[in-house]
């Protein structure tokens, strides 16, 4: 049986913004799922008990204008007709910034249920629609990957928990990294920095990690001033390159018109694909890297990453490494050859 519903309200007609209390990352002091969860299985107790009008205080006025109670009734009741009563929620799927995802299993069948929260925590995006598997996707990186630049990099956020990693609850970024270029000292930029150019990484090559293919490329997105963010085209300019089945290359925040390739392009591990910039939801001039299943963003699972042939400086020591996934405060780089370390 095929069901498909879908009640619509653009979340940017909503006016919504950050939520108070949460950074801009969407990093908080709890998960980013939380406040989604708590909304959703009110609603399910709501729709499963017939208490229709209990939902709508949820909704946001947006949201209660664009489907009152004489349309969200009738909507609630053909649902439980055909797919009988919500048995149980999976965990939540957060989908940056203000989306998360449910697999919710009736006593009929599954579906996906998307939900957009504002500010408030109140509902001004919902949708029910067929249930799509997550993809699957390995333990780690098949493909060999090196380093996506030269010279020597602080990894600001990195490793398998929210402490050490800011990206660990968005699910294409669980394992990402955000690499801050250094020099010979560890510094990451001038002292009183006031321009992209005041901070080493800037302008810096970024290359590819791997053979593969240009599958989207995102350019002429402006460069934010140091300490701006752009939540509105979060990644900015941005490559991605497949490698394989099921592994995808997603660098971001390039600088403005520096990217040197195309959709449909082969390109070669240690290819210059661009430069370093501060474009999109970034706070300082930075490379962004991570792996992912598939080229669609939204829909993809992050792949552990490690990288070949590495040096890592920690404690005032350097160590090389053959097969290294790199964390928070270490300062590494491609190669043999000690990296910079802090003074």
């Amino acid at each position: 049986m095929r069901f498909l519903a879908a009640v619509i309200v653009v979340a940017l007609l909503a006016g919504v913004g950050v939520p108070a209390g949460r950074t801009k990352s969407g990093d908080s002091d709890s998960s980013p799922t939380a406040r989604f969860e708590e909304v959703a299985e009110r609603m399910a107790r709501s729709i499963n008990h017939r208490d229709f009008s209990a939902i709508s205080l949820d909704f946001a006025k947006v949201m209660l204008e664009a489907f009152p109670i004489e349309k969200s009734k009738p909507f609630f009741n053909d649902l439980l007709g055909r797919y009988g009563r919500i048995v149980r929620l999976e965990a939540a799927r957060f989908v940056p910034p203000n989306q998360a995802i449910f697999a919710a299993r009736f006593e009929r069948g599954i579906l996906d249920v998307k939900i957009v929260l504002d500010d408030e925590d109140k509902i001004t995006g919902l949708w029910f629609l067929p249930h799509k598997p997550a993809l699957p996707a390995p333990e780690r990186n098949e493909t060999s990957l090196r380093l996506p630049f030269e010279g020597s990099w602080l990894v600001a956020w990195g490793g398998d928990t929210k402490q050490l990693n800011q990206h660990h609850d968005t699910p294409n970024q669980r394992f990402a990294f955000d690499f801050l270029g250094v020099d010979q000292f560890g510094r990451t930029h001038r002292p009183n920095p006031t321009s992209n150019e005041d901070y080493f990484a800037f302008g810096r090559e970024v290359l590819a990690p791997a053979d593969g293919v240009v599958t989207e490329v995102i350019d002429g997105v402006r460069d934010n001033a140091p300490e701006s963010m752009n939540p509105y085209s979060a990644l900015g300019n941005a490559v991605f390159i497949r490698h394989g089945r099921g592994e995808v290359s997603v660098l971001a925040h390039f600088k403005r018109a520096s990217i040197k390739v195309k959709p449909g392009d082969k390109v070669r591990k240690g290819q210059v694909l661009g430069l370093c910039g501060n474009s999109g939801n970034s706070s300082e001039p930075h490379v962004h890297y991570h792996l992912q299943n598939t080229e669609i963003i939204q829909d993809a699972t992050g792949i552990k990453c490690f990288f070949e042939n590495v040096t890592v400086g920690k404690a005032g020591r350097a160590t090389q490494k053959a097969d290294y996934s790199p964390a928070k405060g270490d300062i590494i780089r491609h190669g043999e050859g000690a990296p910079s370390e802090r003074p």
